[in-house]
């Protein structure tokens, strides 16, 4: 393996690892519908940028649209618009982890809509996402009576569904071009879905001038370029260096949240990360 392929791994890995903690950070000064809109939009803006500056920004073709709508509404829009929603009700080290649990819808959806014939590995593996989660959101984890508790932990699951559903798409109706060519006008979109719910949910929110630094860290690095380091690894590593290395992801955003952030770590977080992080193992080895 080039070891350049590694670092572009490790980029995506601490970008996407540090941004919950810093995202959560935020929301001391910032409301969380307009900060994932500055997330989408300056993603949008920087990514645009480079390819013009490369030459090789153009409009998407027919064959890139599903792709472009799924990756903006799903992927990046929906994703957005639940997890930061979630951030302001739950934990950073509860929403690195659940919101990553993809494996339990990819699984189904991958045999009803793709075709794909899967194995009991995958099977098991789709089991073991699904007790993970079951962990986390189970009544031994979670304070109902704290508003918003429960109705935060469905966000995150939605999320991962959002992600899933985007993925299968995808695979369904492949684009034309790069996806890398595709990311500013998935972020776009991205921008246009957030920017109405902003305005309805938070009429009188925004982003003050002590989350400034983390809109620019998230919206200017973050965002884009773990973005594309996350296309690139995924693109030139083995799928399975790939998809373990990914796991760490979760791992530090846990680690952020409660360095940083001073979050307990209960036995909930402990063995629901392990067993979703067990069903990606499994997925591979499938």
């Amino acid at each position: 393996m080039n070891p350049r392929d590694l670092r572009l791994l490790a980029i995506a890995v601490l970008l996407f690892g540090g941004a919950w903690p810093v995202s959560k950070d935020a929301l001391r000064d910032a409301t969380p519908a307009w900060f994932a809109l500055s997330r989408a939009g300056l993603a949008a803006l920087v990514t645009a940028a480079v390819l013009l500056a490369l030459g090789r920004l153009r409009l998407p073709g027919r064959r890139d649209l599903p792709a472009v709508l799924a990756v903006g509404t799903l992927q990046l829009g929906g994703f957005f618009a639940l997890t930061h929603l979630a951030l302001a009700l739950l934990p950073a080290g509860r929403i690195a982890v659940l919101s990553n649990v993809t494996t339990p819808w990819l699984v189904p959806l991958s045999v009803l809509f793709l075709g794909e014939r899967v194995s009991g590995w995958r099977w098991g593996a789709a089991a073991l996402g699904l007790a993970g989660a079951a962990v986390l959101v189970g009544p031994w984890s979670i304070d109902a009576s704290r508003p918003g508790v429960l109705a935060g932990n469905a966000m995150l699951i939605g999320a991962a569904l959002a992600w899933s559903v985007a993925i299968v798409i995808t695979r369904r109706l492949p684009p034309a071009r790069p996806m890398l060519e595709l990311l500013p006008f998935c972020f776009g979109v991205a921008s246009l879905m957030l920017l109405p719910l902003a305005l309805i949910r938070e009429p009188t929110g925004g982003i003050g001038t002590g989350a400034l630094p983390h809109a620019l860290f998230i919206g200017l690095l973050a965002a884009p370029v773990g973005t594309w380091s996350v296309i690139e690894a995924g693109r030139r590593l083995p799928s399975t260096v790939a998809s373990m290395g990914f796991l760490l992801v979760p791992v530090l955003g846990v680690a952020g949240g409660a360095i940083w952030l001073g979050e307990p770590l209960g036995w909930d977080v402990w063995l629901g990360g392990a067993l979703i992080a067990a069903s990606v193992a499994l997925a591979v080895r499938g």
